[in-house]
């Protein structure tokens, strides 16, 4: 009979999912060597390798490849067990697990907080990554509910609003266009930008802003981080568009300028996702009431000058 737990269980989906010890222990919040050494108990219960691993690259055995065809549905089966059982015991306690865009950790602390008060034998798990990563998730169904700002269209899904996502161009505090009004979007099309990876939202909601218009970008750099956006737009780099939720109330702050462009600021909104058919636990519905009944008494701008 094998003695085999549920944490070495879903040790090894996430090492099989991710095909890496350091990506599978950075998603449980785990040491890696935690991961190596729940992996060696695994396979001394199993009695066979399950995970080859030949230079940086992971393999999985025959017996590894049976045991994640498998191990996937009793993980699904025992996430719903859990969710009954915290249906059953109400909203006094539980966890909620949410993955949501980098773009949110401006302000999602600000909403996680009152929550938490409200209930605090909620345990909260946050998951911050970018939109790629969050869309990966998603499809697996590996969290109760996912924020972001541009939801995808092909996958069966509710998408909420609850928040302003509100889209502007920055220079830096000196350029030329600092102060002007009324600058064409063909002026800033011959700029060089600084902008987010490819597939993130903010890049896609830029991307056909301008396409429609029939211009193209000039791209000098790609950043992954707001922040250094930020920092290369001040340094004087290129002109960078960004959520205002990632500004400081006063933008000089941040040593950069809000420009007047045309088509300027893009009103858009942050969306709570989870997929169609998905039966939210009373914490997740929780969560959800309470962004209803309290975002609207939160502006972007009282929620990034925090």
């Amino acid at each position: 009979m094998l003695h085999v737990t549920l944490r070495q269980l879903r040790t090894f989906e996430a090492v099989a999912r991710l095909h890496s010890f350091s990506r599978a222990a950075e998603e449980q919040h785990v040491t890696q060597p935690t991961v190596s050494k729940q992996i060696r108990l695994l396979q001394e219960s199993v009695g066979l390798p399950l995970i080859e691993q030949i230079g940086k690259r992971i393999y999985l055995t025959q017996a590894g490849e049976a045991l994640y065809a498998t191990c996937g549905g009793w993980l699904q089966t025992w996430g719903r067990f859990e969710q009954t059982i915290a249906d059953l015991k109400g909203i006094k306690q539980g966890r909620l697990r949410i993955a949501t865009v980098t773009t949110t950790k401006y302000f999602m602390p600000r909403l996680l907080g009152p929550f938490c008060n409200a209930y605090p034998g909620i345990d909260i798990t946050l998951e911050v990554v970018n939109r790629d990563r969050v869309l990966e998730r998603l499809a697996r169904n590996q969290d109760d509910l996912y924020v972001m700002g541009v939801p995808p269209d092909d996958l069966d899904i509710v998408r909420e609003p609850f928040l302003e996502n509100t889209l502007v161009v920055l220079a830096a505090a000196d350029h030329p266009l600092a102060g002007r009004s009324g600058i064409t979007l063909d002026e800033v099309a011959r700029e060089p930008f600084i902008l987010r990876e490819r597939g993130s939202g903010t890049r896609l909601t830029v991307e056909r802003v301008f396409r429609e218009r029939g211009l193209s970008l000039s791209v000098r750099m790609e950043l992954g981080s707001n922040e250094a956006i930020k920092q290369a737009v001040a340094g004087g780099l290129g002109l960078g568009i960004l959520s205002l939720s990632t500004l400081h109330a006063d933008p000089r702050l941040d040593e950069v300028a809000v420009l007047d462009v045309e088509g300027f600021p893009i009103h858009r909104h942050w969306y709570v996702v989870w997929p169609r058919d998905k039966d939210l636990s009373v914490v997740a519905q929780a969560f959800l009431d309470f962004l209803r009944r309290h975002v609207d008494l939160l502006s972007h701008r009282e929620l990034a000058s925090a």
